[in-house]
């Protein structure tokens, strides 16, 4: 069954009840879930799931690599460089780069994990894509409705 991880916007969007055999959950996801979290029983919630994951071996954190190849996803997307030589890319201003930044490390590590992404959010992921090649799915065409 091939590996796949939510991006937050289906949980918040979709709240889905079905979580397919090779679902990994991302720390990353788990960290701006908590941090939108109305009550402490949802925070209770998360937690647990953290732990579940976890001891699972299906929670995906971000390493030290991940964090230094995100740094440089970042930097090449503020600097419009090119993927390879070419014509340069639009540059993103600092307020993107800062808006981004989780998103890059659930795409970087879904794809150490060889997982797909499924989210909403195809814009940003498709200018992260030319540095770090993650796959990406919509809902629509993966959620049971």
């Amino acid at each position: 069954m091939p590996t796949v991880t939510y991006d937050t916007n289906v949980f918040i969007d979709y709240n889905p009840a079905y979580f397919p055999a090779g679902f990994h959950m991302s720390a990353v996801v788990i960290q701006e879930l908590a941090a939108g979290a109305l009550d402490k029983t949802r925070l209770a919630e998360l937690r647990d799931a953290r732990r579940q994951y976890e001891e699972d071996g299906r929670l995906l954190v971000p390493t030290g690599e991940d964090w230094y190849i995100a740094g440089k996803v970042l930097n090449s997307l503020y600097r419009g460089q090119p993927v390879k030589k070419g014509a340069r890319r639009p540059a993103i201003d600092k307020e993107e780069q800062r808006r981004i930044v989780r998103d890059v490390l659930i795409a970087r590590t879904a794809k150490r994990a060889g997982a797909t992404v499924i989210t909403k959010n195809e814009s940003d992921f498709a200018k992260i894509r030319p540095y770090c090649a993650v796959r990406t799915q919509h809902p629509d065409k993966f959620l049971i409705k």
